[in-house]
């Protein structure tokens, strides 16, 4: 089952820590629906001094198959939750695999 991201709210942490997902969105470009391979979801840094040094941070690029043109994923994890962000991308949905 596919999940919009909210842009206001961030993924529950407790349902994608140590999980993989795939993510779904349109190139900005062509219009062509995407999907990427699957990205592990990283943890938080339970040993920082500060909730704000807490954060965890993943970047990976995908290329559209219609244009090719690059995309950059980002997964941003922390205690508040997880958040996907796709480069020109407006309306981003992520499926946990089982």
């Amino acid at each position: 089952m596919w999940i919009q991201q909210k842009d206001s709210s961030p993924a529950p942490l407790a349902d994608l820590q140590g999980r993989t997902v795939g993510l779904k969105f349109k190139c900005s470009k062509c219009q062509t629906e995407v999907f990427t391979d699957l990205i592990g979801v990283p943890a938080p840094n339970g040993n920082a001094d500060s909730p704000e040094h807490a954060n965890n941070h993943e970047i990976e690029e995908i290329k559209c198959p219609g244009c090719q043109m690059t995309h950059q994923l980002e997964v941003d994890s922390s205690f508040d939750g997880v958040t996907f962000k796709v480069s020109d991308a407006k309306e981003l949905s992520y499926q946990v695999t089982e």
